[in-house]
Formats: C-alpha cells, structure tokens, sequence
C-alpha cells in the first residue's frame, strides 16, 4: 500500500504576507504628510499698520546697523563679528539693561539678523529690538 501525500498542503507557510503591512503604512504615511504642516502654523494675523508716534526716551539708544554687504556697525563704527559683544558691553559700560536697536538692511538676510539679536540676548542684554521705517502712504 503506498499512500500519496501531498507535501504542499501540510507544510507551514514559510512567507510572510506583507500587503496588509504595505496598506497600513500608506495610509498612516498620508495621514502624517497631510496632519504635519497643520501642526507648524500658528494663528494667522494680519498686523496693523501704525502712523503713531514713537515714545520719547531718556537715554540715547546704542545703535547696532548691519548693512547689505553683511558688515557690523556699532553707532558708526565697524566691527567684527567675534568682537561685538565686547565692544557692546564696553560702550554701554556693562549695563545689560541699555536699550539696544538692531538696523538691518531690507536685502540683508532675515536669518543674518536674528543671529545678531541672538547673540546680544544669550550675552544677557535684555531690552534688545528692531527698527524699521514708519509707514508711508504709496
């Protein structure tokens, strides 16, 4: 008596069916791609101009101007990027409390800018701020 057996049908299936994983990891892919750039924006305002005048101080500002080509000055004297926070505190007689304003030039990068004001706040002066021209009517 010879019985036939087949083989296929009793073994264990050895693979891996791998096309629900696939479904399941498209899905959650498209979820994160379109969930992302809503988790990075903030509320949207739009800003109003103002013509208002600015408010009178009693001490002289320390002027801090970055021109187009990227050079430092300090009122209008040029300096060194390595040097600024020493020269800054000299001029304003190590008071971390001087009124600093920050002129960068409109073609002057953004990031260029920020780096500059960054550096006077991680020195610990904390009355940093920017300037810009007041409106005009086009």
């Amino acid at each position: 008596m010879s019985f036939k057996f087949n083989r296929s049908t009793k073994e264990p299936m050895s693979e891996i069916n791998v096309t629900p994983f696939v479904d399941v990891m498209l899905v959650l892919l498209i979820i994160f791609m379109v969930t992302a750039p809503l988790l990075t924006v903030g509320v949207q305002v739009d800003l109003p101009e103002s013509s208002a005048d600015s408010l009178p101080e009693e001490n002289e500002p320390l002027t801090l101007t970055i021109n187009s080509k990227g050079e430092i000055f300090i009122q209008e004297s040029k300096v060194e990027y390595e040097k600024i926070i020493a020269k800054v505190l000299a001029v304003s007689k190590n008071r971390t409390d001087t009124r600093i304003y920050v002129r960068g030039d409109k073609t002057i990068n953004y990031g260029r800018v920020l780096e500059i004001m960054g550096l006077l706040s991680g020195s610990g002066f904390t009355k940093v701020a920017l300037i810009s021209e007041p409106y005009k009517e086009r």
